[in-house]
């Protein structure tokens, strides 16, 4: 008789779908890991066997027996803005074409959980790592290459010139965003860095050092702060720029989702953006067309980096031995309305 998933106490096993579908439990692993010698009317049979009796797979099992999970490990800082989104919808899109699953973690930026969750990840559970802005990766990446274990780093710099990763133009963009600001008639640009442990942070404020010194202007190392990436610390950085004797015009924020805690420090002190304090941004996630005022900012391809990094795991995946590459995708600035031409009696020196 044959054992319905209405009568099968416990979990479904592939013995119990094998009887189901009238074939060796060996051809139903076979279908499971999509495995192509199996005739197409038998891998039908038990196709519909597996969905009509509810079989979940254990994976991490038939990983540790030496096959593949067909999953794929993502590392993420946190979820509570669409940065992660963007990039992870890149990621999905290439998942759902080679037929693998995602298991997310979120390391909350602790560096104790992010090397923890590495270690757990490398133990069966995926067959790759995709890490976006870790912040210490030089603490497992030499343990990852010594475990031939493929992994891609994403929006992170700094590493060393082998480290597989895939980032944007940070240098380039941070440039580009300060350029523009003087171009208006800017001199006193204040400028919000990111974590400055991260490679992407100090591309970003190279490039602003980079146009600040290109236009002869100096920079008044009081106009630069550390925040974090999170709103909170853009909004706090803000406040100490705007309480300066002599405050910026002009400020900088090295993403989005700081930006978005500048503009609240400067309508707190009663100012206006763009008349008393024009401000970009950095990321161009889809929030930045729809705040008042909207907000100019330098885009970075977050969807293609998550794309291309995920095409670039597959590659290590395939042959761990290829060197590894470094790919860095173009960024550019996005013009909207949180920016406008200083006046020159606010900006003499």
């Amino acid at each position: 008789m044959k054992r319905h998933a209405n009568s099968v106490s416990g979990p479904v096993t592939i013995i119990d779908v094998a009887r189901e579908a009238g074939v060796s439990y060996a051809t139903v692993s076979r279908v499971i890991n999509n495995e192509v010698y199996v005739k197409a009317e038998t891998r039908q049979r038990v196709t519909e066997a597996l969905t009509k009796m509810g079989y979940v797979g254990n994976r991490q099992a038939r990983s540790l027996r030496g096959g593949r999970s067909h999953t794929i490990g993502l590392l993420v800082p946190d979820l509570s803005t669409s940065y992660v989104g963007e990039i992870a919808r890149g990621i999905g899109d290439e998942l759902i074409k080679q037929q693998y699953d995602l298991m997310l973690y979120t390391t909350h930026w602790r560096e104790q959980s992010e090397a923890s969750h590495v270690a757990t990840l490398t133990q069966g559970m995926v067959d790759g790592l995709l890490l976006v802005l870790p912040r210490s990766p030089q603490s497992y990446v030499e343990r990852l290459r010594a475990l031939r274990f493929p992994y891609v780093l994403i929006d992170h710099q700094g590493i060393d010139c082998e480290g597989a990763a895939v980032g944007a133009a940070n240098l380039v963009g941070g440039y580009e965003g300060t350029k523009h600001l003087i171009e208006l008639g800017h001199r006193r640009i204040g400028f919000i860095t990111g974590d400055i442990r991260l490679g992407c942070s100090q591309e970003r404020l190279q490039g602003y050092r980079n146009a600040m010194r290109e236009a002869n202007l100096c920079v008044d190392e009081r106009w630069i702060i550390e925040g974090n990436f999170l709103q909170p610390s853009g909004y706090h950085a803000a406040t100490k720029l705007l309480q300066l004797a002599e405050r910026p015009t002009a400020i900088f924020a090295s993403n989005d989702i700081m930006a978005i805690g500048v503009m609240e420090a400067v309508r707190e002190r009663g100012l206006r953006i763009p008349d008393d304090v024009s401000i970009v941004g950095f990321d161009d996630i889809p929030q930045a067309a729809n705040m008042h005022p909207t907000l100019t900012t330098v885009h970075q391809p977050l969807e293609d980096m998550g794309r291309v990094a995920t095409q670039l795991l597959f590659e290590y995946m395939a042959d761990i031995d290829l060197a590894e590459k470094r790919v860095v995708l173009p960024t550019h600035l996005v013009v909207r309305n949180s920016c406008r031409a200083a006046e020159q009696s606010r900006v003499a020196l």
